[in-house]
């Protein structure tokens, strides 16, 4: 679903890309109001309302993600749809980047070799380009700083995309209402059919999200990291098959140089993910060989009497 989204924009011209915005604001927060009513999952909102920080981290989330769907839809409805792709191949490499200036995290070799080839198509693509990928570099870092925001945020997707778009309903129903005093509204001046499409920007943002966190609990990390390359992926094909985009060599010279980066990660995360299930089956068997005294065997125990699990570096990769 998200990489076809594109698909889903052009549909909902005349509007501009600011209305188009403010809509999926509002019917998103409507929507899935009602999913959590349905579901009565409240319990969660009177403790947010009780820390001053949370609060504050998902008004930054907020306006992050606002700046991240308003340019993703101005980028399709303009005719720049491949350079959006690349903002979404391009992201895994900014977060690493952010997590090491930022977070102070430290890579592994094969990670800094990967962040450096993806600094070098960036250059490759300002050189194709003429002018650095200003909409990739944009949707790149707005949903990168929009991850590491979620990461201290810590609420589920459905509750987290509700006190979102909680903050976003108030300026964005004022500012269909300014357009709408003014005259300048699609919503009711182009038919049904048209109110029902931009009404439907509240199901293409949360359908998906709600999908992922449902596959996120059932399907191996690896796998799920895998398969978010198929939402750039299906959108760089239909810039090119769909929109007929031009891609010129220096383009595909630096979207090549992208995807050897993400090759390079990814081979290095699935090498790090089987020697960290082969140490801790390792650690098991080892465990579970030890002779019995007085008939028990007890599991590992760390200094304080809680028993040892995997550890930390382990357990992250």
């Amino acid at each position: 679903m998200w990489g076809l989204v594109p698909l889903f924009w052009p549909p909902l011209k005349p509007a501009g890309a600011m209305e188009i915005l403010a809509h999926r604001m509002v019917w998103s927060l409507l929507l899935v109001a009602l999913a959590l009513l349905v579901m009565r999952r409240w319990a969660w909102a009177g403790d947010l309302l009780r820390q001053p920080r949370k609060l504050a981290l998902i008004t930054v989330a907020a306006a992050v993600i606002t700046v991240n769907w308003g340019v993703y839809i101005w980028a399709v409805n303009s005719g720049h749809v491949v350079e959006a792709s690349l903002g979404y191949f391009i992201n895994p490499l900014v977060t690493i980047a952010m997590g090491v200036l930022l977070l102070k995290e430290r890579l592994r070799p094969v990670q800094w070799a990967a962040v450096a080839v993806g600094f070098i198509a960036v250059v490759v693509l300002t050189i194709g380009y003429g002018r650095p990928p200003w909409v990739s570099l944009c949707l790149a870092f707005s949903f990168a700083t929009y991850g590491l925001v979620k990461k201290k945020i810590g609420l589920g997707g459905i509750e987290s995309l509700a006190a979102e778009t909680a903050v976003q309903f108030v300026p964005a129903l004022a500012y269909l209402l300014w357009l709408s005093a003014q005259g300048r509204t699609t919503f009711a001046s182009h038919g049904a059919g048209h109110a029902t499409l931009l009404a439907a920007t509240g199901v293409v943002t949360a359908l998906p999200l709600v999908c992922f966190g449902a596959a996120a609990i059932r399907v191996p990390l690896s796998t799920l990291g895998l398969l978010q390359y198929l939402a750039p992926v299906f959108q760089f094909l239909l810039g090119i098959l769909y929109f007929h985009e031009a891609m010129p060599p220096e383009r595909w010279a630096g979207f090549a140089l992208v995807w050897v980066a993400l090759a390079l990660l990814t081979g290095d995360a699935l090498r790090t993910a089987r020697a960290a299930a082969r140490a801790l089956k390792g650690r098991s068997v080892v465990a579970g060989s030890v002779p019995a005294v007085c008939g028990t065997v007890s599991a590992p125990r760390n200094p304080d009497g809680v028993a040892a699990g995997p550890d930390p570096v382990d357990a992250t990769s």
